[in-house]
């Protein structure tokens, strides 16, 4: 990883919930699982992408492999990127019980990742862009692109607010309730932690990164709520 200037944001700092050890790590993986389906939700992805055997992937921001692990045995290399040594180390070691040896684990992110292998025909990231800054999420998106190949695409899932700020209060009480009902209140309270400490934008301004980071957006779906937005997109010529 190369050396940045002292204005170059740090990604590798603590953002929202802090995972700073194994076991809070194995917390979070059956948290998650709770509310969802890593097998489903991976294989939903592989299929948006027409993803197959011949392809290579990058996973950024691989978290505990719920994109990356069921990937692998479907498509010819999987790039696991993560800035959290502990969960690269976790979903490494679930990689190797599961026999898997076509995943290449990469402590960096973002900003700070240097793809050293020809360019992929994916990109992949879920719930992570948030971690960072809208000036910094354009840095990124621009990076993406240029990891891709001609025409590779990008799958994109993140929570996005919508522009309308009308009733925004009610909005977001309903988030948090609705996650408490559903998983409980520790991950009510980290739903709080993300809407005021970290960095999720309006669905206007991230259809403007993608653009202007020279990605044609195929598809925007934005569900209720705060549900959360996915974007495919493919690298424009």
């Amino acid at each position: 990883m190369k050396d940045h200037p002292n204005w170059f944001y740090n990604e590798m700092k603590h953002a929202g919930v802090d995972y700073s050890n194994s076991a809070q790590v194995a917390v979070y993986d059956e948290r998650h699982q709770k509310f969802r389906d890593y097998r489903k939700g991976a294989q939903a992805i592989i299929d948006a992408l027409a993803l197959g055997p011949q392809h290579t992937v990058i996973d950024m921001g691989a978290g505990t492999g719920a994109f990356a692990l069921h990937a692998a045995p479907r498509v010819k290399t999987v790039y696991a990127v993560d800035v959290s040594p502990i969960m690269l180390a976790y979903t490494h070691r679930k990689a190797r019980e599961a026999g898997l040896g076509n995943i290449v684990f990469c402590h960096a992110g973002f900003l700070t990742y240097e793809h050293q292998a020809p360019p992929v025909d994916a990109v992949v990231s879920v719930a992570v862009l948030h971690h960072l800054p809208d000036f910094w999420k354009g840095v990124a998106l621009r990076r993406v692109a240029q990891m891709l190949k001609p025409g590779g695409r990008f799958y994109l899932f993140d929570v996005v607010f919508p522009a309308e700020l009308a009733g925004y209060e009610a909005r977001f009480n309903g988030w948090v309730d609705g996650m408490a009902q559903a998983v409980g209140a520790e991950f009510a309270a980290e739903a709080e932690t993300h809407i005021r400490d970290e960095y999720s934008t309006y669905d206007w301004v991230m259809e403007g990164l993608l653009t202007r980071a020279g990605f044609r957006i195929d598809s925007a779906a934005y569900a209720d709520g705060l549900g959360g937005a996915t974007y495919l997109c493919t690298k424009a010529a």
